[in-house]
């Protein structure tokens, strides 16, 4: 048929050209092209409505294959990347506050122990030494002050006596008191429930309030700190959703921001977030490095595949539909504008509604106006 039009065109430019002695004026010309014009697109439009017909009729020819995509609204979630690292409230480092020998060490690395509990013991021989010299004073000191309290209220003996008795018999309770503190302090406890992490010096060494002698941790509960850039200042709030996921030991949490700093660091521009997280078997560790994964936008709307979106040579987003018409799946060129993306997926505002139907394998072997098979696989 094509062939059929190129020599019809021939045809008539031939005996155009042979009257072109007799019509050479530049209207004659005109009037000539036009007419030509008219005839190549009657023919054209002809060969198409062939060419339609015979597509129709024609059981032998060869129609791409393709998968669809339905197209539904979901909630879209952009997220925020950042590092963060394990923290805990209670993970100390305990020192003496006062120095002394040791004497005995209670606990083992690694050992449970409860608030209250004692841990190590230093000599406290010469403190106890004196708390007894000075019972034995107090116990003379108490009986001196009996006696002349009871001369005093018989009006015999001076004041002065009397006070002198009586702060003698303080001082020494003062002095008894400020020893038995010291005695405490040279036991050196757990200011609350943990796990022993280490144990610094040995039976016999001296220590310093300069130098710990114990690490203790409890990890029941733990909390992950991050920077983040003050321009995310607006979008991340307490209560903001976030996932964490820790590589190192192949687990993944979803938790909510708990604290945002209100301080802006100047030297990076960021301010710090912290989430608190239960730790109940203990397999988040502190300063374990934890990948943040933080909402920073949320919505519902049509989420398509990333890869479905192709460029036209102006720039524009677009998708491949099917359109059904006469039994015939009818390929659709659909332009659509993309808000967001994340994770290969993409938000589409504008171009697509929930009823159309996306090409999804074979979208990049069609072209708009294909007629195509669809595959059930």
């Amino acid at each position: 048929m094509k062939k059929i039009i190129a020599l019809l065109i021939t045809a008539t430019f031939t005996i155009s050209c042979g009257n072109e002695v007799k019509k050479s004026s530049l209207e004659d010309l005109n009037i000539q092209k036009t007419d030509l014009v008219s005839k190549i697109d009657s023919l054209n439009n002809k060969l198409k409505t062939i060419e339609e017909q015979i597509s129709k009729l024609d059981t032998t020819k060869k129609l791409h294959i393709v998968t669809t995509l339905p197209v539904k609204n979901k909630i879209f979630k952009h997220y925020l990347e950042i590092q963060g690292v394990v923290k805990a409230d209670k993970n100390i480092e305990i020192r003496p506050e006062l120095g002394g020998t040791v004497k005995a060490i209670f606990v083992k690395e690694g050992q449970h122990v409860s608030a209250g509990q004692t841990l190590i013991q230093l000599d406290d021989a010469s403190i106890k030494n004196s708390i007894a010299e000075l019972n034995t004073q107090l116990t003379l000191a108490k009986t001196t002050f009996d006696r002349q309290e009871r001369l005093w209220n018989q009006k015999i003996g001076s004041e002065m006596q009397y006070l002198q008795v009586k702060a003698q018999m303080e001082g020494l309770e003062n002095s008894l008191a400020s020893l038995k503190t010291q005695a405490r302090k040279m036991k050196i406890s757990a200011p609350f429930s943990g796990i022993v992490d280490a144990v610094f010096p040995k039976i016999g060494e001296l220590t310093n309030p300069q130098f710990a002698v114990i690490r203790l941790i409890n990890l029941d509960n733990v909390y992950i700190e991050a920077d983040v850039t003050e321009i995310y200042l607006p979008v991340i709030k307490v209560g903001t959703e976030v996932v964490l996921k820790f590589n190192s030991i192949n687990k993944e949490i979803d938790s909510k921001i708990s604290q945002v700093g209100n301080y802006i660091n100047p030297d990076n521009r960021s301010f710090k977030t912290r989430i608190n997280i239960s730790n109940k078997d203990h397999s988040i560790k502190p300063n374990l490095l934890t990948d943040l994964k933080i909402v920073d936008f949320k919505t519902e709307g049509i989420i398509i595949p990333s890869t479905l979106v192709q460029k036209d040579q102006n720039g524009n987003d677009y998708v491949f539909t099917i359109k059904s018409n006469n039994g015939e799946n009818i390929v659709t060129k659909n332009l659509i504008t993309v808000y967001k993306e994340y994770n290969h997926e993409v938000l589409v505002s504008d171009g697509l509604t929930k009823n159309d139907t996306l090409i999804n394998l074979g979208s990049r072997i069609v072209k708009a106006g294909d007629i195509v098979k669809i595959s059930n696989k």
